[in-house]
C-alpha cells in the first residue's frame, strides 16, 4: 500500500482544524440564552468585567466546552488503539468492560455511601473501570501474550452483562439510587465540575503522547503474532501497554462524563476514509474529529430540545447506533 499522501492529510488537518475552533465558537454561544459571537468574543477579551456574557461565557459553557473536548479526544485515542491493538475494525472501548465497571460503581457509591452528586461520581467510577479492564485482561490473557484478541473481547462482553446484570438489580431495588443513576448514566458533559479540568486536561495530553508513542507497536502487532515476534517486538508488552492507554483514557472520560458510547467506534472509521490506513495519520486526525463529534453532539442537543437538552451521550448513540449496523453489512457482504 502506498503512503498516505501528505498533501491531503495536511489539508483535512487544517480543516479539522478549522472546524474544531468554530464548534467551541458555537458552543460558547449556544444554550438556553444565546449569545452572539461578537460578544462572545468580547467575554472571551474580558472575563473579569462582571458581565452576564462574560459570566455565562468562562463560568458555565466554558468549562463544558474544555470538557467535551476532552473527553472526545480520550475515547477516539482509545478506539484507535483498541481496534489496532486487537486487529477488530469493530472494537470499541466499551468491550473493556469499563462502562460496566463505572456505572456499577456508581451506583454502590449512591447505594452505600450516599454519594448524590456528579463530582462525587467521578473518584468510583474510575476506580470500577480500571478495576472492571484489569479483570478483563487478566482473564483474556491467562494464555500467555500470543492470545488471539477475540479472547480479550468475549471477555469484556462477558463480564460487561455480568456487571450490568448486578447494576439492574441495585437500581432496581432502590428508587433514590435509580434515580441518581439515570441522571449519569446516558453521559453528558453539562452540569459537571470545572474541578475536573484540573486533573483531565494534562491526562489527556499524556494519554495523546502514549499513544503516539504505541503506533509503531501496533502497526508491528498488526502484520500478526508471528510476524510481529519475528522483527523483535515483545507481544505482551505492547498488549498490556495498549490496554493500560485504553483503560485509563475510558476511564477519565467515563468518570466525568458518564458513559458515552460509539464515539470509539465511530470516529476512527470516518478518519480512515479521509486520511487512509496508518496508524499515524489515523491517531492524529482522531485527535481532532473525537472532539468534534463529542462537542457536536452536545451543542446539537442543546439546539434540538430547547429550552431543555438533549445529552450527548443520547446524541452519539443515535449517531452510532447505524454506523455499527452499516459496517456490520459491510463485513458481512465482503465474505
Amino acid at each position: 500500500m502506498s503512503p498516505t499522501r501528505p498533501a491531503p492529510v495536511a489539508a483535512a488537518a487544517v480543516v479539522a482544524l478549522a472546524a474544531l475552533v468554530a464548534l467551541c465558537a458555537v458552543s460558547l454561544a449556544t444554550g438556553s440564552r444565546d449569545i452572539a459571537l461578537d460578544a462572545v468574543w468580547r467575554a472571551a477579551l474580558h472575563p473579569d468585567d462582571g458581565s452576564r456574557d462574560a459570566i455565562i461565557v468562562w463560568q458555565l459553557r466554558a468549562p463544558r466546552t474544555l470538557l467535551a473536548v476532552a473527553v472526545g479526544v480520550l475515547l477516539a485515542v482509545a478506539g484507535v488503539v483498541m481496534q489496532a491493538m486487537t486487529r477488530n475494525p469493530l472494537a470499541e472501548p466499551g468491550l473493556l468492560g469499563v462502562n460496566a465497571g463505572a456505572s456499577l460503581a456508581v451506583v454502590l457509591s449512591v447505594a452505600v455511601f450516599g454519594v448524590g452528586s456528579a463530582a462525587g461520581y467521578a473518584g468510583p467510577a474510575f476506580a470500577g473501570a480500571a478495576l472492571a479492564a484489569v479483570v478483563v485482561v487478566l482473564v483474556g490473557m491467562r494464555a500467555g501474550p500470543r492470545t488471539d484478541p477475540t479472547r480479550l473481547l468475549l471477555a469484556g462482553t462477558a463480564l460487561t452483562a455480568s456487571l450490568a446484570s448486578v447494576t439492574g438489580v441495585v437500581t432496581l431495588s432502590d428508587s433514590r439510587t435509580f434515580g441518581d443513576y439515570r441522571s449519569w448514566v446516558v453521559g453528558s458533559v453539562a452540569s459537571r465540575d470545572p474541578a475536573d479540568l484540573v486533573w483531565l486536561l494534562p491526562l489527556t495530553a499524556v494519554v495523546v503522547v502514549g499513544a503516539l508513542l504505541l503506533v509503531r507497536p501496533l502497526a508491528v502487532l498488526a502484520l500478526g503474532d508471528d510476524t510481529a515476534t519475528a522483527l523483535g517486538s515483545s507481544i505482551g508488552r505492547v498488549r498490556l501497554a495498549g490496554f493500560a492507554l485504553v483503560t485509563v483514557a475510558c476511564g477519565a472520560a467515563t468518570a466525568v462524563a458518564g458513559p458515552i458510547s460509539f464515539v470509539g467506534l465511530v470516529v476512527p472509521h470516518a478518519v480512515r476514509l479521509v486520511v487512509g490506513r496508518r496508524e499515524r495519520p489515523v491517531l492524529l486526525g482522531s485527535v481532532a474529529a473525537g472532539p468534534m463529534l463529542v462537542l457536536g453532539a452536545d451543542v446539537l442537543g442543546r439546539i434540538v430540545a430547547r429550552p431543555g437538552e438533549l445529552e450527548a451521550g443520547i446524541v452519539t448513540a443515535f449517531i452510532g447506533a447505524p454506523v455499527l449496523l452499516a459496517l456490520v453489512l459491510r463485513r458481512t457482504g465482503a465474505r
